[in-house]
């Protein structure tokens, strides 16, 4: 059972930001700190990458490991609020990755 009502999860879960999150700005200061100079989010290449470094040829996605199912055999276990839709989501986002 989830410690939180609906409408108090529906609000965590919009909160969850999708751009700028801690682990993409620290890692974008510090290769830039390095000297290496990238796109943020750009656009123009597909799938829009976190950062982009088109003079190597490189897009970096920077993402959580629960939602691309790191662990994902013991995770599944542990949804308890709507299990059928979420090990649907991440399913598909681990297939995506591997393509």
């Amino acid at each position: 059972m989830d410690r939180f009502s609906p409408e108090q999860r529906s609000k965590i879960m919009r909160a969850i930001k999708s751009k700028g999150t801690k682990d993409e700005v620290r890692l974008a200061k510090a290769l830039w700190h390095l000297g290496y100079r990238y796109r943020k989010n750009d656009k123009t290449v597909f799938g829009t990458p976190d950062l982009t470094f088109k003079k190597y040829k490189v897009a970096v996605f920077v993402d959580s490991e629960f939602f691309h199912g790191k662990d994902w055999e013991t995770e599944k276990l542990r949804i308890k609020t709507n299990p059928e839709f979420w090990q649907k989501k991440i399913e598909r986002n681990i297939e995506r990755d591997k393509k």
